[in-house]
């Protein structure tokens, strides 16, 4: 089942900063993603979001263009980071970060999610997303299309990056 994730356009604000599920308004250029994306999306049969504005405002203008309505889906949103939200990345302690790092898939030195439970919770998003027709278009962040790079054998998994407004094609479920 054909399962395309988009991640948000570009934050204003973001750029060194543990943002998770701080709701960021979208940086300039935002009209342009949207052009260049309509342009280059394939033809899909409905339209799921995260429901972070980043995420919404893009899916509602596909959704306008395209004539589809948008499905919000908790699922979708980005890792919660706990006492890491809004802080820049070099003021979280080293001790915990490496922490992190030492069981990425469990640790919560942050006191928010886990690895885990962000995969989990991803997963049956995905699920719920290609039960219903497909292809579906799901508009979400870095660290839900890194669930899924992982859960589907991708070669780095969860090293992968996918830039602002760029998306990925998956064959799931």
């Amino acid at each position: 089942m054909s399962l395309i994730l988009l991640r948000h356009t570009r934050p204003e604000g973001a750029d060194g900063i543990c943002y998770g599920r701080t709701d960021l308004p979208l940086a300039a250029g935002f009209e342009a993603d949207v052009a260049r994306l309509l342009a280059e999306l394939p033809a899909i049969t409905r339209i799921l979001s995260s429901p972070l504005s980043r995420c919404l405002r893009l899916a509602r203008a596909i959704a306008d263009a395209r004539g589809h309505t948008v499905e919000i889906d908790d699922r979708l949103i980005e890792m919660d980071f706990g006492q890491w939200e809004n802080r820049p990345w070099d003021d979280i302690p080293r001790e915990q970060i490496d922490a992190w790092l030492m069981d990425f898939d469990h640790a919560r030195p942050h006191g928010g999610e886990s690895v885990t439970q962000l995969s989990s919770r991803a997963r049956a998003g995905f699920d719920a997303a290609v039960a219903g027709p497909v292809p579906a278009l799901a508009v979400t962040h870095a660290g839900v299309i890194k669930a899924a790079m992982a859960a589907t054998g991708a070669p780095k998994g969860w090293h992968t990056s996918t830039g602002f407004a760029q998306w990925r094609r998956f064959k799931w479920g």
